[in-house]
Parts: structure tokens; sequence; C-alpha cells
């Protein structure tokens, strides 16, 4: 006789039932709604939003509900059109809150409390935010330029050569004013960069050098701040927690971004172009003679001037101690009852922080927030990317004892704190970028493209039910109720881990659908092969699954290391396909082999049968 053991049989039983509560807050839909927030981050209050309830019966604009959501607020709309409505008013009698449209789940409050939810839908199909970002290269060549500049005074001034190097455009000038030491000028500019285009010649009345990038650094430079920008906006969007994004190169110098489901583009905005940064420097002054340097606009030597917040001078030293790349973490936390971003240094960062502050006990440090914020400008028809660099001291503090990797950075709001530890996780970007377009994509175009994913699915569905109840009859009704029970298990593990569920995801699920009665497929006609040969009923059963397992296993092996394959190299839509194919995969495997042996256990297994309903000519045999 073919039986499982109860406990298998029960554990077949919890996972498909297991599967049916995850997928269940998917049966009752989204509405249309909108998501407002404060641009500055600050929550909603219950007086904004009977406010914006008023607001909404007075413009006569149908809603179903409105209601705080954490710190926003959420309002549901009865269809699309009152979402559109609604948008553009609320858009207009609040100018400091974010209007974004989405699509609210309708999941009960007690599927909710437990933490179920429904799959997360990309932006193909639930809507989101899509930026283009131009990299700005000619800043990228200028940084390079100035790092050379640097470096050519700081070797120049170790090896005793006078000179008057500065940095027109893109060319570094050097007059040597020791004509006799032009040889080791050279050599030190050679030592810097092999590749440097150098030109001598008469400099201000001086002989020396005139130094250009070459075509080749130019280029290579490029290709890095795109490059490194890119990876850094993808470690930003990373932070931001949205799923399945899209972060890629566009042509010469533009950065596609595109987040589905993000509800605030304001925040998104904020986060992926901001080039915020911090440095520690010890505080020389920040009293009388701090206060006479910004009446007349000349720090002291070795000293740069600053503000605070409150607009108090500081007068900085011009060396600094850390800087924010060598950041290895930054985490916002509540120290003592006020807002702090914890902060960890590499061995670099951490060797120097120690160095500083055993040298510098009872002294002043402070803590420069830098911020570059890139604007276009026309010129003579062309439009140019110029950056504005604000810096601001957000703390300061006096050294009280001895650290080095570990440490604390006050003095900010919650909502600075969050933004600047979010970012220096991330990393800086590389030059500074500038958004050149931005779209915010509706639902409604996604729930068009999910009404035609479903109807895909339902139809293939329905074919290959047909399919196998006529040719396979009984047989062919089990495989139909694993192949039922297998969507049910993809979308419950959609649900589960939250994996975004793309167009290209739904065509996933469709191919999955004509490949999860493969295995039965093999099982069923090997089942037949064994009965033409005049096995019995059961033993033919047995023969039919152990004899095709090897098979089966071998071919869904193979597919699911192409789907590994696409998910390592492709790219999001790539990846949504994937993510449903090997999904698909593993719960067909499930049903197909484990979930209709059971079924089939459970009809023929507990008596003997003279024949089998496995369509064909009737076989006989004996038990």
């Amino acid at each position: 006789m073919n039986r499982y053991p109860l406990w298998k049989n029960l554990s077949i039983a919890a996972v498909i039932v297991a599967g049916f509560v995850l997928a269940l807050p998917n049966l009752f839909g989204d509405d249309p709604a909108l998501h407002i927030t404060r641009e500055d981050g600050s929550p909603m209050t219950e007086i904004a939003v009977s406010e914006i309830r008023l607001a909404l019966e007075d413009g006569e604009i149908e809603f179903i509900a409105a209601e705080l959501d954490e710190a926003a607020t959420l309002v549901r709309f009865p269809d699309v059109a009152n979402q559109l409505r609604a948008s553009e008013s609320l858009g207009e009698i609040l100018p400091n809150h974010i209007v974004a449209l989405t699509l609210a789940p309708r999941t009960p409050p007690l599927l909710r409390a437990v933490g179920l939810q429904p799959m997360s839908l990309g932006l193909d199909l639930r809507g989101g935010v899509h930026f283009l970002y131009q990299v700005d290269l000619d800043t990228a060549i200028q940084q390079l330029l100035e790092s050379h500049l640097n470096t050519l005074r700081t070797d120049l001034r170790e090896a005793g050569i006078r000179n008057r190097i500065s940095l027109a455009g893109d060319i570094i000038d050097i007059p040597v004013l020791d004509a006799d030491r032009l040889d080791d000028v050279n050599q030190i500019i050679r030592r810097l960069d092999p590749l440097l285009t150098i030109t001598s010649g008469s400099l201000s009345g001086e002989p020396g050098y005139r130094v250009e990038l070459s075509p080749i650094q130019i280029t290579e430079r490029q290709n890095f701040a795109i490059q490194q920008n890119t990876i850094t906006l993808r470690n930003r969007v990373n932070e931001l927690g949205v799923a399945e994004p899209i972060v890629q190169r566009q042509g010469l110098d533009r950065i596609l971004v595109q987040l589905p489901g993000v509800q605030d583009p304001a925040q998104a905005e904020r986060i992926l172009g901001a080039t915020a940064t911090v440095e520690f420097r010890l505080v020389t002054d920040q009293s009388v003679a701090a206060y006479e340097a910004q009446e007349s606009g000349r720090p002291p030597l070795n000293s740069i001037l600053r503000e605070q917040r409150n607009g108090s001078p500081v007068l900085m030293a011009r060396d600094i101690i850390v800087t924010g790349d060598q950041l290895t973490d930054a985490t916002f936390v509540y120290s003592q009852g006020v807002p702090a971003v914890n902060v960890r240094l590499n061995s670099q960062g951490a060797a120097r922080m120690l160095e500083t502050t055993q040298a510098n006990l009872n002294r002043p440090m402070g803590i420069l927030f830098i911020e570059d914020t890139p604007t276009i400008e026309v010129r003579n028809g062309e439009e140019i990317i110029t950056s504005v660099r604000e810096e601001t001291v957000i703390s300061v503090a006096t050294i009280r004892g001895v650290f080095s990797s570990s440490f604390e950075i006050t003095g900010l709001t919650p909502f600075e704190g969050q933004d600047l530890a979010l970012l220096l996780r991330a990393g800086a970007l590389a030059t500074p970028i500038i958004k050149v377009e931005e779209r915010t994509i509706g639902p409604s175009l996604g729930q068009d493209n999910i009404e035609k994913g479903r109807a895909a699915v339902i139809f293939g569905f329905v074919l290959v039910v047909i399919f196998m109840a006529l040719y396979y009859r009984v047989f062919g009704l089990v495989a139909d109720l694993a192949l039922f029970a297998n969507l049910v298990l993809i979308i419950a593990l959609l649900s589960m881990l939250q994996a975004s569920l793309t167009l290209p995801g739904i065509a996933g699920i469709v191919l999955t659908v004509g490949m999860a009665v493969d295995a039965n497929v093999l099982i069923f006609e090997r089942i037949r092969e064994e009965l033409r040969n005049g096995n019995s009923p059961q033993a033919s059963i047995r023969a039919g699954y152990e004899k095709a397992f090897s098979t089966i296993a071998d071919a869904n092996v193979t597919t699911l290391i192409a789907a590994i394959v696409l998910f390592s190299f492709g790219t999001g839509p790539i990846k949504g396909f994937a993510i449903t194919l090997a999904l698909g995969i593993m719960t067909s495997m499930f049903t197909s082999i484990l979930g209709t042996r059971a079924v089939i256990n459970l009809i023929y297994g507990y008596r003997q049968t003279p024949r089998l309903a496995i369509g064909g000519r009737v076989q006989h045999g004996t038990a």
C-alpha cells in the first residue's frame, strides 16, 4: 500500500494552510489613496487630519477615510478620479506638505495586527518616482586638479623648492624661482602621475612647467565619477528601504533612479541628491578673536572662519582631523534623551582621532557640517552645473577624554540626525549631481497592468486545468489542485518576503503555471508505462514517483541555477522575473511531488483497486 505516515500528511497540510493564510491579505485589494507628510519631517497631528477632512468636504471630494499613519496622514478614496482631484486640491492648500499618490491595502485590522500584508508591487504596477540625474563631470575634473595642486604644493615645499604654483582653469602653472632645480620639479611631477601632460617654458617671467590632464586621465576621471556616484546612490536607495529599485547609468553623464512604491518623493530626492559630509577640526577661538575675524573677513594664519547655526563665529584649525570618508558606520540614537548620531571610524581615522584627543585634552573640537547644493545656470546659451557650498558648525564640545573609533555627534534635531546618519552610512557622492527629470508614476497605470497580468495568469491556469482534467482524469484533477496550491504558495512567499512583484514577475508566474505540471506529466506517464508493463496499480504509483524523481530534480535544478544567475547579474525587472521563477520552481517541486503523492495516497493508498483513473486505455491489474 502507498501511505504517508500521519506526521508527513499533517506537515504537508500545515504548509498549505500556512500558505493560504499568508496569501489571504492579497484578496482584499487596494484603495486609491494619498500619503501626506510635512516637508520638514515632523509628524502630522489630529488637527491637521481634521483640516484635511474639512478641505475635502468643502471641495465636495468623496473619500472613504482620513487617518493618521505613523507620522503621515493617509486618505483613502473610492476611485482614482476622486484621488486625483484631491491631490490637486490639497497640493494647493498645503504648500509645506508632500502629497503623494499611493495605493493603500484594504487588509483587515486583524490580519494587520499579526503582521500579515499583501505583496509589494513594483514601479510598473504600484507606481512610484522616477529620477534622472546629471553628473557634474566638470567638477570631477576640477576636484582631481585641486588634489594634484595640493599634493604638488606639499611635495615642492618638503623638497625646499621655491615656487609660485597656481591653478587657472584646467591648467596648473608652476613658476620655479630656483632655476637650477627644474629637473627636480620635473621628477616630482612625474612621480605624482606619469600620464600628466607637462610643457616647459617661461611662466610670469620665470622658468617652469605647465601641467595638464591627458585625455586618458580625463576619461578615466569621468568614468570614475559616474561609477562612484552610481554606487553611492545604490547605497542610499538601500538605506531608504526601497524594494526592487533601478539605479543605472544612462548615456554619458546621467544616472537613472526608479523607486517603486515610494510615498515621499521629497525625502527620496533630498537623500539621493545630497552631498552632505562632516569634518572634525580643533576650535582655535569662538570669542573675541572670532568676532574680530568676522568683522574684518580675514581669519588668522592657519585658521578658517565658520559660523554656528545661531550665527556665532567660530575659528577652526585649517588642518582636518577626520573627514566623512573615514566613517564606517553611523546610527541615529537618543543619548540621555538628546538626539545624536553614533559614529564609528576606520583604522586610519581612529588612529588620527586617538592622536588628536591625547594631545588636546580640555581643548574644544568642532564638527563642521558641509552640504553642496547643485544648481543649473545658463551662460552663453549653455547649461552649466554650479554648486553652492554651505558649511555650518553643528557642534562644539570640549575634549574631556581620550577616544578613537567610536563617539557621538550631538547638536542635531531628530530629523537632521536621521538624515545625517543615513548619508554618512551611504557615503559621499564623488561629484555633485542635479535632477534633470522627475516623474511620479500614479497607481492608475499600475492597476491596468495588474488587471492584464491577473487575466494572463487566470487564462493560462484555466487552460492547463482543463487539459489535465481531460487527459489524466482523476490524476489530472489532483494535479490541478497541486497547481492551485502552487500559485497560493508563490503568492504567500512573495507576501512574506515582501519581494516586489513586477510585470516581468507576473510573466515568471505565468511561466511557472506551465512548468508546474511538467513534473506531474512525467510522473503520470511513468505510472502509465508501469501499468502497461503489467505491474499492479500500487506498484505503478510507487515506481512512477520514485523513478521520475531524478529527471524532475535535474530539470528543476538547472532552471533554478539559471534563475540565480539572472538574479545575480540582472537589473530590477530581470531580478523580479528571476525571483518569481525561483520561488515557483521550489513550490512546484513541493506541490507536484509531495502534495500530489499525499492526495493520491489518500485516494488509492488505503484500498486495493483493480484500475487507476489516469486516462488513456483502462489499465487493469492486481493490487
